[in-house]
């Protein structure tokens, strides 16, 4: 039951074709990176754009590589959700149109759920329950996987991400986009234990007003 999978929520465009039985049968990538550098972030508009110049390469690529056609799919999925509306609405459209065209199932997929459930594509798998910690690049989560839509959330970052606060420290610090792998290069030779970060144990997100804390 192969299932064609489409992805464009933020700045890469990726397609696959993954097999019940086989496993994944080939992906197909393209990265913004080199678009966005001179911004310093990711451009939504630009982002869409290259998403529609990409996608239908990409899916093509994907499914000669598998040795299928559309004709041979299941069904077809694609990232639903949170992500660049426009982004998101390329790689919807495009997934609808194949199912439409073949007479498939359409299943939409909660972004980071597919984050989640990446690891049961490894072998060996993880085992129920278990608990990930999600670093995307505008989501840091620590969660609990119950199992299949079975989560509970046990902590996020208050403010940004840790991707976005890298990206963002890396820009004042004059380093090329994206910051994270540049900063964790210079990390490797810090000094350990060189500066004491201050932490309030009485703040949570609900209550960090109420004792006037600015930490």
């Amino acid at each position: 039951m192969p299932v064609l999978a489409l992805e464009t929520s933020c700045d890469e465009t990726a397609a696959a074709v993954y097999d019940e039985a086989r496993g994944l049968l080939s992906h197909t990538l393209h990265s913004q990176i080199a678009l966005h550098a001179q911004y310093g972030g990711v451009v939504p508009e630009l982002a869409s754009r290259d998403h529609v110049r990409r996608v239908n390469a990409l899916v093509r690529e994907a499914l000669e590589s598998a040795g299928l056609s559309c004709a041979d799919l299941s069904g077809v999925a694609y990232t639903a959700g949170p992500g660049l509306i426009g982004a998101l609405m390329v790689g919807a459209s495009v997934a609808a149109g194949i199912a439409l065209a073949q007479g498939l199932p359409l299943v939409p997929v909660h972004h980071m759920e597919g984050h989640l459930l990446a690891p049961m594509l490894e072998d060996p798998r993880p085992e129920f329950p278990f608990v990930a910690l999600l670093v995307s690049g505008g989501h840091t989560l620590l969660v609990s996987v119950e199992g299949i839509g079975r989560y509970t959330l046990l902590g996020e970052s208050l403010d940004d991400a840790v991707g976005e606060a890298f990206d963002k420290t890396a820009k004042l610090m004059g380093l090329p986009y994206p910051g994270g792998p540049h900063l964790a290069r210079l990390a490797q030779g810090g000094e350990p234990g060189r500066y004491r970060f201050t932490r309030c144990d009485r703040c949570t997100r609900s209550t960090r007003s109420q004792h006037g804390c600015s930490r």
